[in-house]
């Protein structure tokens, strides 16, 4: 797939002539900054390939790719996952529905390997179908072939970026291996992380981990070079020609120079400073957005329930980034944007509605066939034990007592007692939401506006 936008496929060739800058010219200034030398290409890694990992990846490989003197992309998954049986049938369908990736296996001599596993006469592993342009948790939605690595320390220890497309749950592990790897670097890689997701210390005091903090931490890399990067973006839309935009969030350094890297005509990509909050609603709104598939699936679609239902999760999430940073960026624009199509149409929205359909349940656990791995579930139990702590305990708006942040939000209250305490069913989120003690939802947003409840060690920042 060459660059797109409007629903127009652009070659490389065109983005030169069109653009106001090229893509050669914008890799040449990013390769200046970063003192690459004549001859020695800029190596892009992603980290993980799930969906949003993938693509992220295929968009970088159709953007640079041809300029293999000057750029080379590729990307590491783990070894020796199969494709099941059905998953393959299905494989081989999506193959012959599409003319143009047919002729290209056909092409690349690959096109065999898919009629044996679509006949059960051959086991195909995620790797292999990888580098075919197949990724396993979106086989509709067919990429460019990539380049897979699935050693480890082949994949990054001379990487100039790397792309964390892990889940916030795997990503402390596999960087704690990847700064073994490290460990003779002059220099440390610029990093992009696509993860949302978050974990919960409760000792030596409560605090909040976020997925740069995570990487910072395991690989001693500066501050500078980790950036989170996120936008109301669904994968398989966006590599379908979708227009989309996203935000490029970190120290300013190189947070501006990869923010233009980065950009195409159909991704637009700005900065911000505020890492913060928007790293910490990455991960809020996965939470909500399960409670959003759920209300969705329990009224059948009602536009009314759904809005109710928005109005006061998103004062929560207000609430919330209030005690995490002293001037969070407003829920607006971009950061808006990403969580209504989160709550309307992420992987997480799809679990909540299919586990209020009764289609999935709570035993099979939250690592999903086709979906991969749904963040919301451990993003629930991390943000109520550490809003649970007597310890970050605020005033009650209306009485004179201290209470725990956490008795100020029913609806993560609820959904921890649906998704980790099984006490209740989906059902119970509507009884929530009807619940007529509860608060008008502007109530909340100006007692989190209004009082001092910033608490800076929960990020590990000192108080001032």
């Amino acid at each position: 797939m060459s660059a797109t936008a409007d629903g127009v496929k652009y070659s490389p060739e065109w983005l030169v002539k069109h653009s106001n800058v090229s893509v050669e010219e914008k890799l040449d200034e990013l390769r200046r900054l970063m003192g690459k030398a004549e001859g020695d290409p800029l190596r892009i890694v992603g980290v993980g390939a799930g969906a949003w990992g993938s693509v992220f990846v295929a968009m970088l490989q159709d953007t640079y790719g041809h300029l293999r003197e000057k750029a080379v992309v590729r990307i590491w998954r783990r070894s020796g996952r199969s494709v099941d049986r059905a998953t393959a049938e299905h494989l081989f369908e999506v193959i012959n529905a599409r003319e143009d990736v047919l002729r290209r296996l056909i092409r690349r001599c690959a096109y065999l390997k898919y009629v044996e596993g679509r006949l059960g006469d051959r086991i195909l592993f995620a790797d292999e179908i990888l580098r075919d342009g197949f990724c396993l948790n979106m086989i509709d939605t067919p990429l460019c072939p990539l380049k897979v690595v699935t050693n480890l320390q082949e994949a990054v220890w001379d990487a100039d970026i790397v792309v964390n497309g892990l889940p916030s749950t795997e990503t402390r592990v596999v960087f704690e291996e990847i700064s073994r790897y490290w460990r003779d670097r002059k220099t440390m890689p610029i990093i992009v992380s696509l993860s949302k997701g978050v974990e919960a210390e409760l000792a030596p005091e409560p605090r909040i981990v976020t997925p740069t903090q995570m990487i910072q931490r395991a690989t001693g890399a500066p501050v500078e070079n980790i950036l989170y990067l996120g936008g109301p973006n669904i994968a398989s839309e966006i590599y379908n020609n979708e227009y989309a935009n996203a935000r490029l969030c970190g120290a300013e350094k190189w947070r501006k120079p990869m923010a233009k890297f980065l950009r195409q005509p159909h991704f637009i990509v700005w900065d911000n400073g505020d890492l913060v909050t928007h790293e910490v609603m990455g991960g809020l709104k996965n939470v909500y957005a399960i409670g959003a598939g759920m209300v969705a699936g329990l009224t059948n679609e009602s536009a009314t329930s759904k809005s109710v239902y928005f109005a006061h999760c998103t004062s929560e999430m207000i609430f919330i980034t209030h005690l995490l940073a002293k001037e969070p960026e407003k829920l607006a624009g971009p950061l808006l944007a990403d969580t209504y199509v989160t709550l309307l149409k992420g992987r997480n929205a799809w679990y909540g509605q299919k586990l209020a359909n009764g289609e999935l349940s709570l035993e099979m656990g939250d690592s999903i066939k086709g979906k991969g791995m749904i963040q919301g579930v451990s993003a629930v139990k991390a943000f109520y034990e550490l809003l649970s702590e007597p310890s970050l305990s605020v005033k009650h708006p209306e009485e004179d007592r201290l209470i725990a942040p956490v008795q100020l939000c029913p609806i993560l209250r609820i959904l921890y007692s649906i998704l980790i305490k099984r006490e209740f069913p989906p059902q119970a989120i509507l009884e929530a939401l009807r619940d007529e003690t509860m608060h008008d939802p502007r109530e909340r947003i100006e007692i989190a506006q209004t009082h001092a409840f910033y608490k800076p060690f929960l990020l590990g920042q000192q108080q001032l």
